[in-house]
């Protein structure tokens, strides 16, 4: 598998905030991962602030990677959902990013929505991976 990232000068510098413009990936595996959230593996909410959750969300995604052979670096496209209560909290998203991915960041969108499917829950996160 090959995975280069795209960063243009010619649009905002999104590897401050821990992603990249692009990523092209040839080769590998397909790996979807369904959205983590800030659980246990007994479904208990780890934590009621943005970035405990946000951290327990990316540790489920490196065990679910790991089960398949992989890690973070074969992920390139993440989808995050953060509740519109904590949209004054993004800068801890964007600290979990910059030390989970310290060179090379995958692809990002950032979604602010009214809820996820338990009130306590601030953060939700989609990664699809391409594995070798």
């Amino acid at each position: 598998m090959q995975k280069s990232v795209l960063n243009p000068s010619t649009v905002f510098n999104s590897l401050q905030y821990g992603f990249s413009q692009a990523v092209e990936v040839s080769g590998g595996r397909r790996l979807l991962l369904s959205g983590q959230v800030g659980v246990d593996e007994c479904e208990r909410t780890v934590a009621l602030g943005l970035r405990e959750q946000a951290d327990k969300a990316f540790d489920n995604i490196e065990a679910i990677l790991a089960e398949a052979g992989g890690d973070l670096s074969h992920v390139v496209m993440m989808r995050i959902y953060i509740v519109e209560s904590a949209r004054d909290q993004q800068d801890q998203i964007t600290k979990v990013l910059l030390e989970r991915f310290p060179s090379n960041p995958p692809a990002s969108s950032w979604v602010m929505v009214s809820g996820l499917s338990l009130p306590q829950w601030l953060i939700e996160v989609e990664v699809e991976a391409m594995l070798p």
